[in-house]
């Protein structure tokens, strides 16, 4: 198989299950901005992150592969792309608690960064909320049906990547930096 078609080569691509669309079409853009936060996940586990949370980032991986689809099929519940549910959203809370349990209180707002890792997640993060923000206005299209799910999960996707970023930096020794109001 090759990797060039030259099927998008008039700045269109085609949906699974469904018509071409242009490439800056808010569909695009929502699963594009997912496949971005992928890569940024892969890249955060790129860095030295604990064994348990780069389990966790693989197992995520798959699943914003199962977002992105969703989003490309213009009918998921007939293509069999209708991935994301309820299961999917209570294992991110499960992990955000099990991890959240064994950091420090936070007690103010903290600086992204620290280490390598949290560094690369809390970017991952801001990406997440990105994607998110997509999906809503894609939500607002005229036409389309966005499942409440994807929402909710990458709502809980994003907390949970804060949530790493934290337990990345407190198994390297490294302490959450507090903002300080500039005056």
């Amino acid at each position: 198989m090759r990797i060039y078609t030259k099927t998008g080569d008039n700045g269109e691509t085609g949906l699974f299950g469904g018509p071409r669309v242009p490439k800056d079409s808010p569909r695009i853009e929502a699963f594009g901005t997912v496949d971005e936060l992928n890569a940024l996940v892969g890249a955060a586990r790129a860095e030295s992150l604990p064994s348990e949370i780069d389990e966790l980032l693989a197992r995520i991986q798959c699943e914003l592969f199962d977002v992105g689809a969703q989003l490309a099929t213009p009918d998921p519940a007939a293509h069999g792309t209708a991935l994301i549910g309820p299961a999917r959203i209570a294992a991110l809370e499960a992990a955000i608690d099990r991890f959240e349990a064994t950091l420090e209180p936070l007690r103010q707002f903290i600086l992204p960064g620290g280490t390598r890792g949290a560094a690369a997640l809390h970017v991952a993060r801001a990406v997440c909320r990105r994607a998110e923000r997509r999906i809503v206005a894609l939500s607002y299209e005229p036409g389309i049906k966005v499942s409440g799910d994807l929402l909710v999960y990458l709502n809980r996707l994003g907390d949970l990547l804060f949530v790493l970023a934290r337990a990345a930096n407190s198994a390297a020794g490294q302490a959450d930096v507090p903002w300080t109001r500039q005056t």
